[in-house]
């Protein structure tokens, strides 16, 4: 193995001594001595009367996570067992994750969307000794796995069967002194904290495994680099499957005692949002897609051409003034001073409206931030920090935070991370956030990792002079025309996106002479923008026929291919009639395109196109 360059070696040393021996259990009983009373977690189930949330102070959290272990210790769960977790982000899933990790059980939260055939194939690797779901449809989709498998000792349904659980286990604890203290104790820093099976944009799901060594790396890393050490306050609201969501909305939280907001439905983000109004903020990029295509529409509806110049000219001084603070930039009284009157006149205002106003950190990740979006947020006076990692790397390895960033990269490496590229241009990770391999797949972990330690991510970068990172596209979704060109789909399907009726882009060209688009509308801003231009219409497919609509398409590509090099260019694309969703089949639960699907699926599409 390579030597470690000394300078990360000395800050890699220096964050492992902050967590040597520790695990999970211990960083969450140091929160809770510290923060006892102040509150951990909230949710709008079963909020008490005249309140909008429920919420449990660390204390609280703790006595439940213990009772909860207890009861997984009497109903045989041991050390290593597996517990899944199919439910959304409320405070009972939260609970079960620490519960089990208490009872040194690794924990493994599993996408809602998922199907009965995924679920049975996950459940049969992975198999499970308690199984807590929390809907119906959570239930039809174990139909199948519970009918397969032997290991499942008991299915917790959250809403029927929680109160009777936790009252059991606080009833073993009270006869049984001790005991989950006991079992908490025989758990070792690089046992397994959680188990992830990826959600896959092709094949079956592979499940990386996580030790309490790499998510409490990560999150002390993470925190550290964000500038984000004292309790926040936040919003959850991405699957818990996801490794963003776990190590900010439940790692890192055991370790600041941030108060996070648990949202069940995605779709309630912008109005939980405008109730929190978070101190830190994280969003994939579609996220962050929806709010400047949100923002845009109504500024561009207002008739009075004094409100939209008095925007434009607050947002061109916004985005001077994050530009001024990036690397290579400078910032003058008169910047400060532009700023400062545009946040007074209206971007204090615009921010307040979205509930960021108070957001001292926001971040993106989980694919390449478009660059139009980040300026636009800077406009507002809000810096996107974009990071990049993986699950394979227990989340984050590269990152933008307050002491330096670029708009355009995913920032530079993380404390005591090695981050490098490959001689193809793969981006290369190694230190102690990378997982030790995938459960129960010896051969798919050696093509993931090295025998020199690298994991090998499949994303291609670039690394500039000042040690940013920027991702080209994944090394195997790299479009290669008949002609020899290469081409990365995602910086094409960028630019088509920035038209807010676009939803969704696929660009297609792999072995082809040239480049096609199959697209999606928006189904929030398309019909308002055909209200506005009078389009009489019935649903979202109706609209999609409508020339006025298709014009207007064919314009945004017009205006993409401006800005692309000619084998660059959509020469063809296809307006298709239904909408693209996290419940579709065209998407991941992080709202990652499923290529090998879309080429699948719109077969005949594609043909025509070419035809």
């Amino acid at each position: 193995m390579t030597q470690v360059e000394p300078t990360i070696a000395a800050e890699r040393d220096r964050i492992q001594a902050m967590i040597e021996g520790r695990t999970l259990v211990d960083a969450m009983a140091e929160t809770v001595a510290q923060y006892a009373d102040e509150p951990a977690y909230s949710d709008k189930l079963n909020a008490p009367e005249g309140e909008a949330w429920r919420t449990l102070t660390w204390r609280e959290t703790s006595e439940r996570a213990l009772d909860l272990a207890a009861a997984l210790i009497e109903l045989g769960v041991a050390k290593g067992d597996t517990v899944a977790i199919m439910a959304t982000n409320r405070i009972e899933h939260y609970l079960a994750d620490m519960g089990a990790v208490h009872a040194a059980a690794t924990p493994m939260s599993i996408y809602n969307t998922l199907s009965p055939d995924q679920v049975a194939y996950v459940a049969g690797h992975a198999q499970p000794s308690v199984v807590f779901l929390e809907t119906d449809d959570h239930r039809a989709r174990w139909s199948r796995a519970l009918e397969e498998i032997d290991s499942v000792k008991r299915v917790v349904m959250i809403d029927d069967d929680w109160a009777d659980l936790i009252a059991a286990g606080a009833a073993y604890r009270a006869a049984n002194p001790g005991v989950v203290e006991a079992r908490a104790a025989e758990l070792d820093p690089d046992d397994p904290a959680t188990i992830l099976y990826t959600s896959g944009t092709t094949g079956n799901p592979k499940g990386v495994v996580l030790t309490h060594h790499n998510v409490l790396y990560e999150a002390l890393s993470t925190q550290e680099k964000a500038g984000l050490m004292d309790p926040q306050r936040s919003v959850s609201y991405l699957p818990l499957a996801h490794i963003a969501e776990r190590v900010l909305g439940l790692y890192g939280p055991q370790i600041t005692g941030s108060h996070m907001y648990a949202i069940g439905d995605p779709a309630q983000l912008l109005g939980a949002l405008g109730e929190v109004h978070p101190t830190a903020f994280f969003g994939v990029p579609r996220v962050w897609e929806k709010i400047k295509t949100g923002v845009s529409a109504k500024l561009a509806a207002d008739p009075d051409p004094a409100n939209r110049k008095l925007v434009e000219d607050s947002m061109a001084a916004g985005l001077a003034w994050v530009e001024a603070q990036e690397v290579g930039g400078t910032m003058t009284p008169e910047i400060e001073e532009a700023y400062r009157k545009a946040d007074e006149a209206i971007l204090g205002f615009l921010k307040l409206l979205l509930g960021l106003d108070q957001v001292t950190w926001a971040g993106s990740a989980a694919a390449p931030m478009p660059i139009d979006v980040a300026r636009f947020m800077a406009g507002l006076g809000l810096k996107v920090y974009d990071v990049y990692g993986m699950t394979e790397t227990c989340g984050a390895v590269t990152a933008n935070g307050p002491s330096a960033f670029k708009l355009g990269t995913v920032g530079q490496a993380n404390p005591g991370m090695e981050v490098k590229l490959g001689e193809d241009g793969e981006i290369l990770v190694r230190g102690p956030v990378n997982t030790p391999g995938y459960h129960r797949q010896e051969d798919a972990t050696r093509l993931l990792i090295d025998e020199d330690g690298w994991v090998h991510t499949g994303d291609i970068g670039t690394l500039d002079d000042d040690g940013f990172f920027s991702v080209v596209d994944r090394k195997k979704e790299l479009i290669i025309t008949s002609a020899g060109k290469n081409i990365a789909p995602s910086n094409i399907e960028n630019y088509l996106k920035e038209s807010p009726l676009i939803g969704h882009a696929m660009a297609i060209g792999d072995s082809r002479p040239y480049v096609v688009a199959v697209l999606t509308l928006d189904g929030e801003i398309a019909p308002l923008m055909a209200q506005q231009m009078g389009i009489e219409f019935t649903d979202l497919a109706d609209l999609a026929r409508k020339p006025e609509i298709l014009a207007a398409v064919q314009q945004a590509v017009d205006t993409a291919n401006e800005r692309l090099s000619r084998p660059e260019q959509v020469k063809a694309f296809e307006l298709l009639p239904v909408e693209w969703t996290a419940e579709s089949d065209e998407l991941t639960p992080t709202l990652k395109l499923k290529r090998r699907v879309v080429n699948s699926k719109y077969a005949d599409v594609v043909d025509r196109l070419y035809g």
